[in-house]
């Protein structure tokens, strides 16, 4: 057996951890035992930050927009659910008091006129997300808590939960926080089963369900509502809840009600099989989930959808729809990768940023105990010890079996997995939180070309204003680099070529149409994506508030740019036609790096450096390609290294550098390239690559284009894919 992901013993300034296991847990070593340790501690760190009479939990940092009352109250419900799961999947065995602790709470936070009594519902916007959990923690927790609170604690929580009803909820995924609550209420009061309070909440329950069921799409994905919003929310929220919901009681009685049918479980269920799928290809071999989308401050509660599909059934039988090995080794890698970078701080504490306190990384609406959403990712604790997805022993994640390029249709992405070295990369043509020709400044977590688990574009600074990673753009004198928002998709597909043998020396790029060599190996997967942007800058009002998505203002609008990423292995080749003049020079940034090591500059491939396109072949010409790369060391030798190439056109190189703009590390640098305008028509490429120490470079291909417009990219192997630019249709093999 063997630990792949980290062998070094875990040791942690702030926790007392049980030795690591390495036959049950051969990639982690973690077991049931570690994370109900981690568990118990989180909440015992918590109750110095208590009120008096227990109903909130303030913990030092900035407050919200909501107050401190609602931050207050956010700690004390998050972490309630936390210590809900531990009690659920323990029968109610309590050394550490957290029933007594939180029976109290309960009964503060609705006593009338209260010194900590819980801001009302109505109130307060941000109660109706902490109203849902409290509810799941009540329906978790009925034998030991709400079964023996006092009877007009149970009356005073009735009437709080009560004021969801006939509120205004948005239609994304907050429509959840009050099913969750709808089906409490209806599992603990008898005035919620008939006559008008039934019926206002069935009304409330059938609008929230049909929202739901118009932001799902295929293959368990979901939209957070009408713009196009793929996130975390996908794991936490509308995939995670409705197994959640299905497992409360008050769901009996709804079914007795007509309101929930066989068919609802059989579809959710379904979802959560695909959807969690999905998921596990998207988790690195360190444990690091995907770094794309707001709220990341939740950290491990993107291990949800692992967890959920256990409590779905779907990792129980003799043959499991997914692995529960895989689905442990998923959850616990995550849990692993925050530990191990000194996650939660040295005071026990989750504080507002990611591996350290970095409060700029929150957005507007997140306070002190919003951490504590990550509560979502130790709800595998519901389930027994013997329970498979705790007793089989670990199994590789996607990433640890093969290298693999995929495509993801709803979010409209390229997936990239490397075995070597661990990393997974999405290449985004279909995501940035708006709708298409809604001209917005770029959210620095949405509407990046790229993403990865080992990489953050800068949040704050000068590039949340201004993009400059993972970017196509337009850079004007007065204005710099142009947004993305508003792009339209234009295509998402793959083509099998074929792969060179091990030790296959590649030659000089062959000319154009040239066959593949017969020495090749088993097929690879080349996938392709194309979209096409309306270049702009926005000129928008100084503000306080961020939700996480682009703020709009008077935009100016360019050039229309069309772009191509044709991913193979670790490399994505970027091709931009500009579709009108540009007139100011076009520019492509790649990976960014930030970390605590070194950050160097570089060389871009292991390839002689020079262009030798089908024009200048001809010519018997060769220029040297312009190429930028960035090395970042890392612990134990290792490195990250990010590097671009210029493959058709005249590029100059440059690494950009800032400071103290993403929660990796203070420094962070980004290899770009810049050419001069372009005309109507003319096409460009690069090649842009992120890969660990362990890989090796790609060979850069040689871009050729025919009097047609058809982009043909030809790899020294004699592989080659044609990608017509103007089309819905997908790549094919010449």
């Amino acid at each position: 057996m063997k630990m792949t992901a980290d062998p070094r013993p875990l040791r942690h300034p702030a926790l007392a951890l049980p030795p690591l296991d390495p036959i049950s847990a051969p990639w982690t070593g973690l077991t049931r035992e570690h994370w109900e340790a981690v568990a118990d501690q989180l909440l015992l760190a918590l109750r110095p930050h208590a009120t008096e009479r227990g109903a909130q939990i303030r913990i030092p940092g900035p407050a919200s927009d909501s107050g401190v009352s609602s931050d207050g109250l956010e700690g004390f419900a998050r972490s309630f659910l936390l210590a809900a799961a531990l009690l659920a999947g323990r029968q109610g065995e309590d050394a550490a008091g957290h029933i007594a602790f939180y029976a109290d709470g309960l009964a503060a936070g609705v006593e009338p006129g209260g010194s900590d009594a819980w801001p009302r519902i109505t109130e307060c916007g941000q109660a109706k997300v902490e109203a849902c959990c409290l509810a799941l923690a009540l329906d978790l927790t009925r034998p030991w808590i709400w079964d023996r609170l006092e009877e007009s604690t149970r009356r005073r929580l009735v009437d709080w939960f009560a004021e969801v009803i006939g509120t205004s909820y948005p239609p994304v995924n907050w429509v959840w926080f009050r099913i969750i609550v709808l089906t409490f209420l209806r599992s603990v009061d008898d005035r919620f089963a008939t006559g008008p309070d039934a019926a206002l909440l069935r009304d409330d329950l059938e609008r929230d369900l049909a929202v739901h069921e118009s932001c799902a799409r295929e293959g368990g994905w979901f939209r957070d509502g009408p713009t196009r919003a793929v996130d975390h929310y996908n794991t936490w929220a509308f995939s995670l809840l409705p197994t959640l919901w299905l497992r409360m009681r008050g769901t009996d009685q709804l079914a007795e009600d007509g309101l929930v049918t066989m068919a609802d479980s059989i579809r959710h269920r379904e979802r959560a099989a695909h959807f969690t799928a999905d998921a596990l290809g998207l988790v690195g071999s360190d444990g690091g989930p995907l770094m794309q989308g707001r709220s990341l401050i939740y950290r491990m509660a993107s291990a949800a959808p692992f967890w959920g599909a256990a409590l779905a059934g779907l990792a129980e039988g003799g043959s499991p729809r997914l692995s529960p090995g895989q689905l442990r080794r998923a959850a616990s890698g995550e849990l692993a990768h925050f530990l191990r970078r000194g996650v939660p701080d040295g005071d026990g504490l989750l504080t507002l940023g990611w591996f350290h306190a970095y409060p700029r990384m929150a957005q507007s609406y997140s306070g002190p105990g919003s951490p504590y959403w990550a509560s979502m990712g130790f709800l595998g604790l519901i389930l027994p010890g013997d329970h498979p997805v705790w007793s089989a022993p670990e199994e590789a994640l996607p990433v640890e079996k093969t290298d693999a390029v995929e495509t993801l249709p709803v979010p409209g992405w390229i997936v990239s997995r490397t075995r070597a070295d661990g990393l997974v990369r999405v290449v985004n043509h279909g995501t940035d939180h708006a709708l298409p020709g809604q001209l917005l400044i770029d959210s620095p977590l949405y509407a990046r070309m790229g993403y990865s688990t080992a990489t953050c574009p800068p949040l704050t600074g000068g590039a949340a204003e201004e993009p400059g990673d993972n970017i196509v753009a337009i850079v004007h004198p007065a204005y710099g680099w142009s947004h993305r928002t508003g792009f339209d998709r234009v295509a998402l597909g793959s083509v099998r070529v074929p792969a060179p043998l091990p030790g296959q020396t590649p030659e000089d790029p062959p000319g154009p149409g040239a066959g593949v060599s017969p020495a090749s190996g088993p097929p690879q997967t080349v996938a392709v994506a194309v979209s096409r942007q309306e270049c702009h800058w926005v000129e928008t009002e100084p503000s306080d508030s961020d939700h996480g998505h682009g703020r709009q203002g008077a935009a100016t609008a360019g050039a229309v740019l069309t772009v191509a990423s044709i991913v193979r292995g670790a490399a994505e080749i970027r091709v931009v036609r500009a579709e009108g003049a540009t007139r100011h020079p076009v520019a492509v940034a790649g990976w960014p790096l930030a970390g605590e090591g070194a950050l160097e500059e570089e060389a871009a491939s292991r390839d002689p450096a020079v262009q030798h396109t089908a024009d200048l072949a001809r010519a018997g010409v060769r220029q040297a390609r312009a190429a930028a790369g960035v090395r970042l060391a890392q612990a134990g030798g290792g490195a990250l290294i990010s590097t671009m190439t210029g493959l058709r056109g005249s590029w100059n190189a440059s690494v950009h550098r800032e400071s103290d703009t993403t929660p990796l590390g203070r420094e962070m640098a980004v290899p770009q390239l810049r050419c001069a305008p372009l005309r109507t028509g003319d096409v460009v490429a690069v090649q842009v690559e992120l890969r660990g120490h362990e890989s090796e470079a790609e060979h850069a291909p040689e871009v050729v284009v025919d009097p047609n417009g058809l982009v043909t990219v030809i790899w020294p192997d004699g592989a080659a894919v044609t990608v017509d630019l103007d089309t819905e249709e997908g790549p094919v093999a010449p």
